[in-house]
């Protein structure tokens, strides 16, 4: 009746796994089914006796009795239905609320290399929309199918023991009617995807979209956003509405198939009793049997759907599931507790395609040494420091730091010693303190407000944090954006101070911001660099002359070192770019 091929049936063995927390409220659930199941077939067998019993003979004493027996069984049957019901909803809940904490922790494990990949919208409707699907195939069908299929076996047990010659024929009209489901079935699941990956499409646009309203607005594209939206909501509407017209199609199908068994069964039985072959409660226990049996029959072949959209995203879930991580600790890795902070880079080549982005970079960097890096657009700069904390693995030579190739340290080791600010400052939306703790290296233990406040005052950030009306639990807005650029970047930093790392990365942590927070935000560079090993991207030249060394890359190579005069008398690369920087009287954006 469901059409599932032997990938689904792998897929749902894998899934089952999740049940085995669930075993004993799964056998109270099953037991309750069973009391279901067997109070469902004694009300189509209490028919006979009260047909029989009161209105072909008038029994007195059985009318007084039969009413309460029916009550009593109606009773029990619903406190069954209800007990079993909500155990198996219980479980299908905690499973899926396992399975979507299991995604994403899996999704938070992959590199960045998997981001760089996946659109976020995609992996938002992973995680909530296939889900959610998942959550309705397993509350709604799976509970209806172990129910029902308990029921389907009692009446079929009632209906034999009537008369096995009718329920002959009425079980051989079952295959007939469920045939069209099968049918129906390959074209739900095509539908399902296709409706699936609508919805995906439909959740990238309004991720976009509120992340960048901003622009929106400034360009006047709301209608534009509207009209994208309305096309990508019609394409999902599109596939709902089809699957909507062979799920409803489905149900009256099967009614009009099963109803020729149940005329041709009322002409025979009522021939029968008419010939006095059979008592009028014999046929009529039978047909409300038979007729109680196509109801868990009819509901079954509802729950297709549920199955085919629930097997899509469980494809879906799963899929995600099994991308493996290329970046994580290999065998014997090791944790450290400290780090001094030498780096040296040997023979390193990287490539995210075919093209290698760096070529043969070799350099040693000392602890606590400032070490610039500079270059044109596109000459591997940020590509270079990201391999420090491992975002990305070279795909030749090694980055060793303090004797230790860095793939033979754990990885949450190696990145606690290592802080980051970028030239996006990326802040989320909560309070002032919580976004300067999350630098913090022990989440069990967070940081008292005196820690925070210190990190913020070599940060700079103390002077605007006090001037708030809430102060540290200031709520900043989402990405910050109640703060301005140089606020967000200096919480950034107050953020990286916390951290207390050995090596600093500053990826271009001033190029976003005006003269004037500059200055502010390098004071608290300044502070946050003290001792401390750092590499820093730069277009502008301010903290460039600063460095201890300036490493000049070109082409994925680099072809000059040296200190801020050495690499000016040289005349070469670096040179050049100085000039065309200070002869068009700005920051040029060639450094």
């Amino acid at each position: 009746m469901i059409a599932l091929n032997p990938e689904d049936t792998a897929l749902i063995r894998r899934f089952l796994t999740l049940l085995a927390p669930y075993r004993f409220k799964f056998v109270l659930a099953s037991i309750c089914m069973l009391g279901v199941s067997g109070f469902t077939a004694l009300m189509a067998y209490l028919i006979k006796p009260a047909m029989d019993y009161i209105f072909v003979h008038k029994d007195v004493h059985m009318l007084a009795v039969m009413p309460f027996v029916v009550l009593g069984v109606f009773f029990l049957n619903g406190l069954c239905r209800w007990a079993s019901d909500y155990l198996l909803q219980e479980i299908g809940l905690s499973i899926v609320a396992e399975l979507r904490q299991k995604l994403y922790n899996h999704v938070m494990d992959m590199p960045v290399s998997f981001f760089d990949n996946q659109a976020g919208g995609t992996l938002i409707s992973r995680i909530t929309n296939d889900i959610q699907e998942i959550q309705f195939a397993v509350s709604k069908a799976v509970t209806g199918i172990v129910r029902d299929a308990f029921m389907v076996v009692g009446l079929i047990f009632v209906v034999f023991y009537q008369d096995w010659k009718l329920a002959s024929i009425a079980v051989l009209v079952l295959p007939i009617a469920f045939f069209p489901l099968f049918i129906f079935a390959r074209i739900l699941r095509t539908l399902a995807h296709r409706s699936q990956q609508a919805m995906a499409k439909l959740t990238i646009v309004l991720h976009e979209t509120f992340r960048g309203i901003r622009i929106v607005k400034a360009f006047c594209r709301e209608n534009y956003e509207k009209e994208r939206f309305a096309q990508k909501n019609d394409e999902y509407v599109k596939y709902a509405r089809k699957s909507a017209w062979i799920d409803a199609m489905s149900s009256p199908l099967m009614e009009f198939i099963g109803a020729i068994g149940i005329a041709s069964i009322m002409a025979y039985g009522g021939y029968q009793v008419i010939r006095e072959n059979a008592t009028p409660g014999s046929f009529f226990s039978f047909l409300g049997g038979l007729l109680m049996l196509y109801r868990p029959v009819k509901s079954l072949s509802r729950l297709n759907n549920f199955i085919q959209k629930g097997m899509v995203s469980l494809t879906r879930v799963y899929d995600l599931l099994d991308r493996q991580n290329t970046v994580k600790d290999l065998p014997g890795a090791r944790a450290v507790d400290r780090i001094a902070g030498e780096v040296i880079f040997k023979d390193v080549e990287f490539r995210y395609s075919t093209e290698p982005v760096l070529k043969g970079v070799n350099f040693q960097i000392r602890p606590g040494e400032v070490v610039a890096i500079v270059g044109h657009s596109g000459s591997g700069k940020t590509t270079l420091v990201n391999l420090i904390p491992r975002f990305y693995d070279v795909t030749k030579g090694a980055i060793i730091i303090d004797g230790m190739d860095v793939r033979t340290i754990k990885l949450d080791s190696l990145r606690r010693h290592i802080a980051m600010v970028t030239q996006h400052p990326f802040l989320f939306n909560d309070t002032i303190r919580n976004n300067i703790a999350y630098g913090w290296n022990d989440p069990h233990n967070p940081p008292d407000d005196e820690a925070i406040l210190q990190a913020a005052r070599l940060a700079y950030a103390d002077d605007f944090i006090s001037n708030l009306p809430d102060g540290l639990d200031t709520i900043v807005g989402e990405q910050g954006i109640r703060l301005s650029g140089g606020q967000q970047q200096r919480l950034c930093i107050a953020r990286a101070i916390l951290k207390n790392a050995s090596i600093l990365i500053l990826d271009e942590a001033t190029s976003s911001l005006d003269s004037q927070s500059e200055l502010e935000v390098q004071k608290a560079l300044e502070n946050l660099m003290s001792g401390r090993t750092t590499f820093i991207v730069a277009h502008r030249l301010s903290t460039i002359q600063r460095a201890n060394r300036i490493l000049v890359l070109s082409n994925g190579k680099i072809v000059e070192e040296g200190s801020h005069e050495e690499l000016l008398t040289f005349g070469g690369t670096y040179s050049r770019l100085y000039e065309l920087q200070f002869s068009s009287g700005k920051v040029c954006e060639t450094i």
